[in-house]
C-alpha cells in the first residue's frame, strides 16, 4: 500500500494520480469533507477528468444529513482496501485528514464513544455560560488537553469533556497510548509495518516552501469562488436544519455564509477563508511531522505533478530493489 498525505493545496490529487497510473493503482480519498454529496467545490474534490483516469473511491457517498466520523470512515476504508487489493490493484490512500490517516494506519485510539445526551448538555452550556467557562472546566480536568485546544475551538473542547465524563479520564491520557506506537521508527524512513492493516506500507509526504503554498492557496479561494463556491453554499444551507455538525466544519461554509448575510462583500470572505485555510494548512503539517515515519518530499514550485510522481516512483522502485538485495544476501 501507498500513503500519500501532506497539507491542503500542496497537490496531493494531481500527483496522486500520475502515480497511480504508474504502479496499477486506485486512489482512496483519506478526506473527511469529500465523502458528502453536494460539497464539491468548497471540499476541492479531484476532477472529474481525474476520476475518469483513475477510479476513486470514498468520494460522494454520503449525504450531507449523515454523520461521518473517524471510526466510520475507518470502516468505510478498510472495505475499500480490500476491494482494491482482490483486484491485484495498489491502494493509494491520499489525503490531509490526519486522524483518519494515522487511525487507519495503526487503529483507532482506545478512547470513548460519544454520547450525543453529554453533547448536547455540554453545547446548552457553551450557549448559556460561554465556551470560556467550558474551557476553564478543561483547564481543570485535563490541563494537557486545555493547552492544546484552542479556547473558541468549540467542537474539540466539548469532545474533550465528553470523554473525560464518560471515562473519568483525560482524553490526553488515551492519545498518549495512541501516540506511543510510532516510537522507535526511523525517522524519514517512509516505510513502516502497519498492525490495523497487516502489511507493510510506503508512507510519503508532500510539502511545499511557505510562500508557494500561500500562493496556491490564494488561487485555489478564486478558482472556488469563480467556480460556484457561493451558489454551493446556498444549496447547502437549504439543508441545514436537517444536517448533524459533521459537514459543517468544512472550510469556506461560515466565511461564505457571512457574505451572504450582507455582513461583509465577497472580497472580505475570500480573505477570510484563505486565512482560514493557510492556518488549516498549518494544523495539517504541524499534525503530520510528529509523525516519524513519514518520508516527505518537498515540491518546487515550477514543478509538474507529472515530475513529482516520477521521483515518487522512482524512490518506491529503489526500495523494492533494497528488499531484493536483502533477500539475496539471505
Amino acid at each position: 500500500m501507498i500513503f500519500i498525505v501532506g497539507p491542503t493545496a500542496v497537490g496531493k490529487s494531481a500527483v496522486a494520480v500520475e502515480l497511480a497510473e504508474k504502479r496499477s493503482g486506485e486512489i482512496i480519498s483519506a478526506d473527511s469533507m469529500q465523502v458528502y454529496r453536494g460539497l464539491d467545490i468548497l471540499s476541492a474534490k479531484p476532477s472529474r477528468e481525474y476520476r475518469r483516469r483513475i477510479p476513486h473511491h470514498l468520494i460522494d457517498i454520503l449525504d450531507p444529513r449523515e454523520r461521518c466520523d473517524v471510526t466510520h470512515y475507518c470502516r468505510l476504508a478498510l472495505a475499500a482496501i480490500a476491494d482494491i487489493r482482490g483486484r491485484r490493484r495498489i491502494p493509494l490512500v491520499v489525503g490531509g485528514a490526519g486522524m483518519y490517516v494515522r487511525a487507519l494506519i495503526d487503529g483507532i485510539f482506545g478512547g470513548a464513544g460519544r454520547d450525543d445526551e453529554v453533547r448536547r448538555r455540554l453545547d446548552q452550556e457553551a450557549s448559556g455560560k460561554g465556551l470560556d467557562a467550558l474551557h476553564k472546566r478543561l483547564k481543570e480536568a485535563d490541563p494537557i488537553a486545555a493547552l492544546r485546544i484552542h479556547p473558541h475551538d468549540k467542537r474539540r473542547i466539548i469532545r474533550a469533556l465528553e470523554v473525560y465524563e464518560i471515562c473519568g479520564r483525560p482524553i490526553s491520557s488515551f492519545r498518549k497510548e495512541w501516540g506511543s506506537v510510532v516510537a522507535g521508527e526511523a525517522e524519514g524512513k517512509g516505510v513502516c509495518d502497519s498492525r490495523n492493516l497487516g502489511c507493510r506500507l510506503v508512507y510519503m509526504g508532500l510539502r511545499r516552501e511557505k510562500d508557494d503554498l500561500t500562493r496556491r492557496i490564494e488561487e485555489r479561494v478564486e478558482r472556488m469562488c469563480a467556480g460556484g463556491a457561493v451558489d454551493e453554499v446556498k444549496k447547502l444551507f437549504t439543508l441545514r436544519a436537517d444536517v448533524p455538525g459533521t459537514m459543517w466544519q468544512s472550510l469556506g461554509l461560515k466565511e461564505i455564509e457571512g457574505y451572504l448575510e450582507g455582513r461583509y462583500g465577497i472580497d472580505e470572505a475570500k480573505r477570510l477563508l484563505t486565512r482560514e485555510t493557510r492556518a488549516y494548512a498549518k494544523r495539517q503539517y504541524t499534525w503530520f511531522t510528529r509523525d516519524k515515519r513519514i518520508r516527505w518530499f518537498t515540491v518546487a514550485p515550477e514543478e509538474t505533478a507529472r515530475e513529482t510522481a516520477e521521483k515518487l516512483n522512482a524512490w518506491i522502485s529503489s526500495l523494492k530493489s533494497e528488499v531484493a538485495a536483502e533477500n539475496c544476501s539471505g
